[in-house]
């Protein structure tokens, strides 16, 4: 379980703080969303909980035991808001492979069917993809990886409806199988997903639900 307490943030150019006392869990194989209107504090905190910022005040621990900003970062894997920007390889395939030596064709097969992109071509360039296979290929980047934690910002912005639902069945597909955290303004579409649904309101916890919430 990852647990929260107290996590305090206030940037140092800013005399506001961003997060203010903010305390919950996070148990293994849950799916919780993180929600609230722009400036609330969602996207601060999924940075303060994959460890690209360090709060001022809190400890976050994993298992019952103190884990360092450097740790989260190595057991996370963080898919932004509009990933396909910052697709690096000139094909999926080699985009899949950034950062490794070798890697066997065997785990990038198994990674592409958890994600549903089993029949995809390798060898096309990510920005040949539609929005919601874009999405699910930055997720399949991060797989690649293991991570224990799986943090999703905003994965549905900027996307149709039908592209939406992709996100959602992506979503689904990985619902027991991974920890996730997923940073929304649209709560509703991943109806009957989450186990808990945290709404932030300028920085504070304004509502904890838990399950279950449509089932």
């Amino acid at each position: 379980m990852l647990d929260l307490k107290d996590i305090t943030y206030q940037p140092q150019t800013g005399n506001k703080k961003i997060l203010d006392d903010i305390s919950f869990n996070i148990h293994e194989n849950e799916i919780i969303l993180i929600c609230g209107k722009s400036g609330s504090g969602k996207t601060t905190l999924l940075e303060i909980i994959s460890g690209l910022i360090t709060p001022q005040k809190g400890k976050i621990t994993w298992k019952n035991k103190n884990i360092t900003a450097r740790q989260r970062r190595w057991i996370s894997g963080v898919v932004f808001q509009f990933p396909e920007r910052y697709f690096l390889g000139t094909t999926i395939g080699k985009e899949l492979k950034i950062g490794y030596k070798s890697l066997r064709e065997k785990n990038i097969e198994q990674v592409l069917k958890k994600v549903g992109l089993s029949d995809i071509n390798l060898t096309q360039p990510p920005e040949k993809l539609s929005g919601g296979q874009q999405r699910r290929l930055a997720v399949a980047v991060q797989l690649m990886r293991n991570p224990t934690i799986l943090l999703l910002d905003e994965p549905t912005a900027g996307l149709d409806w039908s592209m939406k639902n992709d996100v959602k069945n992506l979503v689904l597909n990985l619902k027991n199988k991974n920890t996730i955290i997923i940073v929304t303004h649209e709560p509703s579409l991943f109806e009957g997903i989450p186990s808990k649904i945290l709404v932030l309101e300028q920085g504070k916890i304004k509502e904890l639900m838990k399950k279950n919430y449509g089932g």
